[in-house]
């Protein structure tokens, strides 16, 4: 780690400088929005630019690292409004929706799913950042994904299809948009049947009893 700058309080490892330059990320954002730049970061700090650029090679990847960073309250929430659901096609089901209608509210998570600049995911729903995030999410769900029938690969699966579903819905909300139980029941008859499809074929077969004898036997 460089000791150059950082106003005179040098970072003790690197593990702290990344914190100090995504809260400096944060105020330049709650200040000014997300437009900022790396030169102003790193006024902020007082370090030379290539000092951030060490960390972080452009605006718009400290912009997803500190949105990430500032989402945890999210998915905390999320968790919470999930509790009751153990059954994987209803769970997801309402992650989609409730993801969808909590972006308006909540600054971070836009700035992760919203359209625009500021909407990483919004372009790039594969990257291994947006994989992480919505692997996150389905961590936090209160189902046990492996008797579902979904294994760690199916795992990964799932989150791509989570998020390109909310990537379309971002683009295109629809006309009108689709909200509430709308939203709801359009998601329960178009995403939920393969979870539940999943799950039935994960069900255990009951065991083949004796042969019926044959006729004349």
């Amino acid at each position: 780690m460089r000791t150059h700058g950082w106003s005179g309080a040098t970072p003790a490892d690197d593990t702290e400088a990344v914190a100090r330059i995504i809260a400096a990320a944060k105020t330049a954002i709650d200040r000014s929005g997300a437009d900022f730049t790396m030169a102003e970061i790193a006024r902020d700090l007082g370090v030379t630019r290539q000092t951030v650029y060490r960390y972080f090679p452009n605006a718009e990847a400290l912009l997803t690292a500190t949105a990430i960073d500032e989402t945890a309250h999210f998915l905390d929430v999320l968790a919470r409004h999930l509790g009751e659901y153990t059954d994987p096609a209803r769970a997801v089901v309402e992650g989609i929706a409730y993801t969808l209608e909590r972006l308006p509210q909540d600054k971070y998570l836009g700035l992760l799913l919203g359209p625009g600049r500021a909407g990483a995911f919004s372009v790039t729903v594969t990257s291994d950042t947006a994989l992480a995030f919505g692997r996150a999410i389905l961590e936090r769900f209160a189902v046990d994904w492996r008797a579902a029938g979904i294994g760690d690969e199916d795992l990964d699966d799932l989150v791509e299809h989570m998020l390109r579903i909310v990537q379309s819905f971002v683009i295109d909300p629809g006309r009108p948009p689709r909200r509430g139980a709308e939203l709801r029941a359009y998601l329960d008859s178009w995403v939920a049947p393969a979870l539940r499809h999943r799950g039935a074929t994960a069900l255990p077969q009951p065991l083949a009893g004796p042969s019926p004898p044959r006729t004349g036997e």
